[in-house]
């Protein structure tokens, strides 16, 4: 039951994919300025921006990596991941009810710029550099197990090596988005997210169909073997999988990696109003959780299959659902797997891309501050577009030798050390009215996640077996808060908060 995935075939598909998104770009890149490339002027259909901020959430780790953990154990195991979506929810509440409404106040391009005119320059400058590397990191975990999946499954067999895999990947991500920037993103991500849950969707298909199985009758499989577990309230605290730490830890991830993450924000930010932003958040949230529910129902089918015709299960559980899609279950399957996972990537990625050089030349650069002529920011423009690009492919080779672990626990494990600083200097900033020593936040922000570092590596011991696990960014957010208001001056400050 076995077939061979024809490698002409694929790389016939994904050009021609990426043909259609340049004829895309084209089309919503006429007449492109600086302000089309960070802000879309502020035209953004909000019901766009809220079906391609699907894929951007999902992105490739969510397309491979979900699936696999369903019956894999550990973190997240079964169904109850959605106990951490569900904290999302709450998460998405409080961005569309209290962070938005700061954004559009203030008619920010980054959001960053809230925290110069809060605290002052350092903590402006330190919070954009923490969105840089938080991105950095996360575009670049993204984009390495696609390449992997590429790598092994494709481009393996036509002699191409992991390097060229890399740089053809970021290289076709540069030529589409390097013109009409955030306007263009909005229309990709919308046909990428199309792409991606369509792929899903077609898999889920062709399993039931090879196993005879109605829709009905699937769900009562994956529920019969157990997988559909969903709430976990044992195990107590030191418990990762606990509903209620998981849940919190949902809310925070959700507002820092949503919220306080200039990518994710500049598509909110080019709606035309508040209110459009906020039915964009408030629809994107619900239609969220339905997407979730739809990889893990995959991820319990992928394990039924694999029971049902003796498939050995992978090592790695990030590679059950490209096994099976381009192994097992026909060309077709294996060629829309291919562009789903390619969709699923590129839908983070080209507005991580977009929002690295957004957030340089606004917050670093001071594009909106300095007398510069519109042709002049565009050549830097380009140049820092191109510098990102080099920037996010030394990275991902950086993985290829230092990758040792589940690629989703990296990626939150890491967000936990790089977002939790936005977390704390956002949290100060709108929940208190006082104003501190403006230059010496960079320390702080940098001794916050040494200590998060260190207690996490003791944690068992120190506090009676507890796991910070997905809760590390609450102790560096709560760190950072500690740090800043020792750095207080006691007087209050007029600049916006709750």
């Amino acid at each position: 039951m076995t077939n061979q995935l024809s490698p002409i075939v694929t790389i016939s598909v994904i050009i021609g994919y990426f043909l259609f998104l340049i004829i895309v770009s084209h089309f919503t890149s006429k007449g492109a300025n600086n302000a089309t490339f960070f802000t879309a002027n502020k035209k953004s259909p909000w019901y766009l921006v809220a079906f391609g901020m699907i894929g951007a959430s999902l992105s490739g780790v969510t397309f491979i990596s979900i699936p696999g953990v369903v019956g894999a154990g550990g973190y997240n195991m079964n169904f109850s991941y959605m106990q951490m979506v569900m904290g999302y929810m709450l998460g998405y509440y409080v961005i569309a009810a209290v962070l938005m409404p700061l954004y559009y106040r203030l008619n920010l391009t980054t959001i960053y710029g809230y925290l110069r005119e809060r605290f002052g320059i350092i903590s402006y400058k330190t919070g954009a550099f923490y969105f840089l590397l938080s991105r950095i990191i996360g575009a670049s975990f993204r984009l390495f197990l696609v390449a992997i999946v590429l790598q092994n499954f494709v481009m393996e067999d036509l002699g191409v090596s992991f390097y060229a895999t890399v740089a053809i990947t970021i290289i076709l991500i540069w030529v589409y988005t390097f013109r009409g920037g955030i306007k263009t993103i909005v229309w990709t991500d919308t046909i990428q997210t199309t792409c991606m849950l369509g792929a899903v969707v077609l898999t889920i298909y062709a399993i039931g169909s090879s196993l005879n199985l109605g829709l009905g009758e699937m769900w009562n499989e994956i529920s019969g073997a157990g997988y559909t577990d969903m709430f976990y309230f044992g195990g107590g605290w030191s418990d990762p999988n606990n509903f209620f730490k998981q849940f919190i830890s949902g809310a925070l991830i959700a507002i820092v990696m949503t919220g306080l993450d200039q990518d994710m924000m500049q598509k909110n930010l080019t709606c035309k109003s508040l209110g459009d932003a906020q039915k964009n958040v408030f629809a994107f949230s619900v239609t969220l959780i339905f997407a979730n529910l739809l990889f893990l129902a995959l991820g319990g089918l992928l394990y039924v299959y694999s029971l049902n015709y003796g498939i050995a299960i992978p090592e790695r559980s990030d590679l059950l659902f490209p096994g099976i899609a381009i192994n097992h279950l026909g060309p077709s399957i294996g060629v829309i797997f291919i562009l789903g996972l390619i969709a699923a990537a590129y839908s983070s990625a080209d507005s991580a891309l977009t929002a690295l050089t957004t957030s340089f030349c606004i917050d670093f650069l001071d594009f909106e501050r300095k007398d510069r002529s519109e042709a002049e920011k565009k050549k830097t423009r380009l140049k820092v577009h191109i510098a990102f690009s080099l920037v996010l492919f030394v990275v991902i080779v950086l993985f290829k030798l230092l990758n040792n672990d589940a690629i989703i626990n990296q990626l939150f494990r890491a967000a936990g050390y790089t977002y939790g600083p936005l977390l704390g200097l956002f949290t100060f900033g709108m929940f208190t009215k006082i104003n501190i020593r403006d230059k010496w936040v960079w320390l702080v922000c940098i001794i916050a996640p040494l200590l998060t570092v260190f207690i996490d590596l003791n944690s068992e011991a120190l506090l009676g077996g507890f796991k910070f696990g997905s809760m590390l960014i609450a102790l560096n957010g709560a760190l950072t808060f500690i740090g800043l208001w020792l750095l207080k001056k006691g007087t209050t400050n007029t600049v916006p908060t709750l």
